[in-house]
Formats: structure tokens, C-alpha cells, sequence
């Protein structure tokens, strides 16, 4: 099963965060998925990613890039690099213009060949320094 559960991983980062291709959602996503991430606005079921993917497509014209991806038993966990432009409204802030990128690391269990759950943690303060809301270190 991990080589499945990667490869849907991989579908969900390319097809539907990448290609904007949100119809996806329904074949990779379980009715009942939940986002657990303290970073991002919660998200539930289908729709609920559709939603919180897009608003990151939209502010920062986001692209997702996979850097490593294992799974064990039902979990894939995935490292990856979001970047970007911040063209849009972003955790309260006015578009800046400015380029940005940040790492993160999610957990995914997957559960009937579908995503089931995620737990998300990324670099919320080095995106919040690199459009100038907060300074960065000396």
C-alpha cells in the first residue's frame, strides 16, 4: 500500500494544488477528511481542502514542491516547499508583491485509498518575514 498511498500523496500536491484542479478533490479526499494543522484555516471534507488550498493558490499564487515523500502503514509523510508571490490578502496582511518561500512538513493517513487526515506545520514566521510583517533576525 505505501507505493498507492505515495503516489496519491504526489496526485494531491501536482494534480490538485499544482494544476488547480480542484474537481480532484472528491476523488482524493475522504467525505469525512480533517485538517488538523495550528497553522492554516481548518478544512473538512472535500470542500474544506478545496477551500484552504485555494486560498493559498490565490494569495501567493502558491506552488507546492515535493522534496521527500515516505510512508509507513497508512501515513505518507511528505516534506515540501511552498512558494510563491504574495499577490492577495494573507493571514490579515495586504499583498506585497514579494516572493516568498517556506518549508514544511505534512502528515497524511490515508484510509480506503483516499486522504483521510492531515497534520501540517510550515514556517509560518519565515513567510510573515519575508513580506516584511514581522523583521527578520540581524
Amino acid at each position: 500500500m505505501s507505493a498507492e498511498n505515495e503516489a496519491l500523496v504526489r496526485r494531491f500536491f501536482e494534480e490538485f494544488c499544482n494544476q488547480r484542479r480542484a474537481e480532484l478533490a472528491d476523488e482524493l479526499v475522504a467525505p469525512d477528511y480533517v485538517a488538523h494543522g495550528p497553522q492554516a484555516p481548518p478544512a473538512e471534507g472535500p470542500d474544506g481542502i478545496r477551500e484552504r488550498v485555494g486560498l493559498y493558490q490565490e494569495a501567493v499564487d502558491g506552488h507546492w514542491e515535493i522534496q521527500e515523500l515516505m510512508s509507513v502503514e497508512d501515513r505518507v509523510i511528505a516534506r515540501w516547499i511552498g512558494s510563491g508571490t504574495h499577490r492577495g490578502e494573507l493571514m490579515g496582511l495586504d499583498p506585497t508583491g514579494k516572493p516568498i518561500s517556506v518549508e514544511a512538513i505534512t502528515v497524511f493517513r490515508v484510509a480506503d485509498g483516499k486522504i483521510a487526515e492531515e497534520w501540517t506545520v510550515w514556517d509560518a514566521l519565515g513567510l510573515l518575514q519575508q513580506v516584511g510583517a514581522v523583521p527578520a533576525p540581524a
